[in-house]
């Protein structure tokens, strides 16, 4: 079926009225939070506050830097991997993360941050709301290459909308401790990316086959992104943590857990190829399943070496998935996964909330102290009756809930954007930057074979006499 691709009055349209739409309920809305409105200033002093980096500013940002570069750096250049769709993967990655930042703000205010009927925005606010598109970042992983601009800008709109509905039924209705975002990031993000490229399951996507491969220098161009996320998860999955040991530990057993990803799925990549080589596609992405997987026990009393186990299991898991899980989800169950993301993020994210739940579940007085349990587990106000074995249940039913919000928000989205009007690719059109991008033509050196007739001969050269080396006066007898 050839649709028409031509986004010259949609897409402008489209940009320019959500973005009027962001300008006029930020200016009914959005306000700025205490310690960042010029009033701080007197509020300090009756306060008693000593010195301006007791401002929550000089604590998170630079977490908020780290997780920012995560979502425009890391996850852009991952999807860089297709030879063709270089523009379009940072490009779009760019547009949906811009726009969905804005709306996150909202949607995030408006269910946690109200008051006065104002949403009061802080740094903690602009980390919340890069979660949130972390997430849509992730589902964008599934339908890469095979959705216009317009189409993303609306799953943004809409994932953004129930991610954060998801997010507060988890963290404020549930009490799901969930730091680094195993079950609201990953598990969500992941599954409503699966169901909405399930809907939207091209039958002819073969004609597009040779495309969806990478070349040399596009999986080092992926590679930039997997160092960016690699380096910098421990602070993602450590943002928004309470200060101190929380935050401490977090970032340790984040640490461990990616660098035991990495060995493992090297091993893993050598001994799945008959001649032992590695692939690139399990280097860029399966030694990142450790971060994901570590993120809803990152800040509790996981231990190192209980870290460790979880990205070595992660590495395993995750190589293997990509070898035999993602050619059966294609082959047998429809499910076009391009960048692979449920390897990466969908079964790494389901054992991050069970590796959670168990943490929970298991915490005792002995091993986080009797302040240190009621501080980790926030066991007070209504929850002042909880034990951790009732908290290790709730966190079960977070994972059900996120799973359940995630597929059935999926074939809704889904079945929106098969609409025939939003401008997408045909089928023999995928995976490629020319469809929506001017494309600079590739100016190539061509060689030019010398032509000896207009090469002097060596006949028509006057020969001039050379000096002799002999001194002058040999010469005179």
């Amino acid at each position: 079926m050839a649709w028409n691709t031509n986004l010259r009055w949609r897409l402008p349209l489209a940009c320019l009225l959500l973005q009027v739409a962001m300008v006029v309920l930020f200016g009914v809305f959005a306000r700025y939070d205490f310690e960042a409105d010029a009033h701080w200033w007197a509020g300090k002093r009756h306060g008693n506050v000593s010195s301006d980096l007791e401002n929550e500013f000089y604590y998170r940002y630079p977490s908020f830097q780290d997780v920012h570069v995560m979502v425009f750096v890391g996850f852009g250049f991952l999807m860089t991997f297709l030879q063709r769709y270089g523009f379009g993967a940072v490009g779009f990655n760019f547009l949906l993360a811009a726009f969905g930042i804005q709306w996150a703000l909202l949607m995030q205010g408006w269910l946690h941050h109200l008051e006065d009927r104002h949403i009061n925005l802080g740094v903690e606010n602009l980390i919340n709301a890069d979660f949130c598109v972390a997430s849509v970042c992730v589902a964008f992983g599934a339908v890469l290459g095979k959705v216009s601009p317009i189409q993303l800008l609306i799953m943004t709109l809409f994932q953004v909308t129930l991610f954060s509905v998801n997010e507060f039924i988890l963290l404020d209705l549930l009490q799901v401790k969930d730091a680094g975002g195993s079950m609201t990031i990953h598990t969500f993000g992941a599954y409503f990316g699966l169901t909405v490229t399930r809907i939207l399951y091209r039958r002819n996507l073969e004609q597009s086959k040779e495309r969806q491969s990478s070349v040399y220098h596009s999986d080092l161009f992926a590679m930039i992104g997997t160092l960016f996320l690699w380096m910098y998860w421990p602070s993602f999955n450590s943002a928004i943590s309470y200060h101190g040991d929380s935050q401490h530990r977090a970032v340790i057993n984040t640490y461990c857990s990616l660098a035991a990803c990495v060995l493992t799925s090297v091993a893993m990549s050598s001994a799945l190829h008959k001649k032992g080589k590695l692939d690139m596609v399990h280097i860029q992405n399966a030694t990142l399943a450790g971060g994901v997987a570590v993120g809803t026990a990152a800040e509790l009393m996981l231990m190192p070496y209980g870290a460790l186990i979880v990205g070595f299991i992660c590495g395993l898991v995750s190589t293997l998935g990509f070898v035999y899980l993602t050619p059966f989800l294609e082959s047998r169950l429809q499910i076009q996964d391009t960048c692979g993301i449920h390897n990466l993020h969908g079964l790494p994210g389901i054992i991050g909330g069970i590796v959670g739940a168990v943490t929970a579940a298991c915490a005792s007085p002995e091993a986080y102290g009797l302040e240190g349990l009621v501080h980790s587990f926030d066991f007070q106000g209504f929850k002042e009756g909880w034990t951790p074995r009732t908290q290790g249940k709730f966190q079960v039913y977070g994972l059900l809930v996120t799973l359940a919000m995630a597929l059935m928000g999926g074939i809704v989205m889904g079945f929106i954007l098969r609409l025939p009007f939003w401008g997408q690719a045909a089928d023999e059109n995928c995976f490629e930057d020319d469809i929506y991008w001017e494309i600079p033509e590739e100016k190539s050196t061509i060689y030019i074979h010398e032509d000896p007739t207009f090469k002097p001969s060596t006949s028509s050269v006057t020969s001039v006499p050379m000096a002799s080396s002999m001194p002058v006066a040999s010469l005179v007898p």
